[in-house]
């Protein structure tokens, strides 16, 4: 088995959904924000993932989307990267679609923050080297210098933030996830959920979120929800097609993917995975002060200006993550009370 795997769309991103990607609020864990270990590999067609109404490229030849440099930026790139001419990002190995994950040749990494980087690197004229490591040395490589940045939908915390720089690029959410042909439209607020029979993975930032949402519903008076807790996804997928839940809550990011390639389920809301105070926001992360966070950042605004950004969030069916603007070392998650 590879360390990234590809899953069908029956199996999709099943360990991905067991952690959202605000799980973490440390400088480094034990646990990927968007995985608790690589994703199980099954037997599926080569070339496209595909529903009704997309098509998603699995394949090697990627046709990764380009853009142009633009010399004002790539002028603040530090000297020492410039001259190298090459960008070193990390991904983790934990990767699973539609972020960072092997293509069908089992070599090949591909997915959404890989074409980030890659259209990032374009505008700062440099080339990018690709790096696969584990979660605990993503933050240990930047540190280090090892690595010049990573892109490994981590999410900007106040403790990270002491020892990293961080470049915004899309919103950390959660989602609602129901069948195709179910009758609920919306899910936006917690009296959308009263008296319903809803899941969550087991242990999850989720779960949290969900059964605060469910208390404050008995505090109103309202019916309690009727909630379901899973160790893996394709068993709530399951329950889900058949009518025994009516709705799942997961990161936002594996759901979309499932959605596209599997054409029977449809996202009804998207939450913070931050939860209701604060907009939790996912970012490329830098060594403090390495000179790097600014130019990273002109290149994420000239890109969703150009609509280069945009057009590879839609390529992932990411659209609902999208940012209007990159921030630098924005409010990050809440520093964690000492234990």
């Amino acid at each position: 088995m590879s360390l990234l795997s590809r899953l069908t769309p029956a199996l999709v991103a099943a360990p991905l959904l067991l952690a959202a990607a605000c799980g973490s609020t440390g400088t480094s864990s034990t646990t990927s924000e968007a995985s608790t270990k690589p994703a199980e590999k099954t037997a599926a067609p080569a070339g496209n993932a595909e529903s009704g109404a997309a098509k998603i490229n699995t394949s090697p030849e990627q046709n990764r989307i380009k853009a142009d440099k633009v010399d004002a930026i790539a002028a603040q790139v530090p000297e020492a990267i410039r001259t190298k001419g090459e960008l070193v990002v990390a991904f983790s190995g934990e990767g699973a679609p539609p972020l960072a994950f092997l293509a069908d040749d089992d070599s090949t990494v591909i997915g959404v923050e890989t074409d980030l980087a890659h259209i990032v690197a374009d505008t700062l004229g440099l080339k990018v080297k690709e790096e696969i490591t584990s979660w605990e040395n993503l933050f240990l490589g930047v540190k280090s210098g090892k690595y010049d940045v990573a892109f490994n939908n981590v999410t900007v915390t106040e403790e990270r933030k002491d020892i990293y720089d961080f470049a915004t690029y899309r919103v950390d959410q959660l989602a609602w996830q129901t069948a195709k042909n179910s009758p609920i439209t919306e899910i936006k607020q917690p009296s959308d959920i009263a008296g319903r029979r809803v899941a969550v993975g087991s242990g999850t930032n989720q779960e949290k979120i969900l059964l605060d949402w469910d208390a404050q519903n008995q505090k109103a008076g309202l019916k309690p929800a009727q909630i379901q807790n899973y160790q893996k996804y394709v068993d709530a997928l399951l329950s889900l097609k058949s009518g025994r839940i009516e709705a799942y809550i997961g990161p936002n990011p594996s759901l979309a993917y499932q959605n596209a390639v599997g054409g029977d389920t449809k996202i009804v809301g998207t939450v913070s995975g931050a939860g209701p105070d604060l907009q939790g926001l996912i970012a490329a992360m830098t060594k403090k002060d390495s000179g790097l966070v600014k130019p990273l950042n002109a290149a994420f605004n000239e890109l969703i200006k150009n609509g280069k950004y945009g057009e590879v969030l839609e390529r992932w069916n990411l659209s609902n993550e999208a940012l209007t603007e990159s921030q630098i070392n924005p409010p990050g998650l809440p520093r964690q009370p000492a234990k």
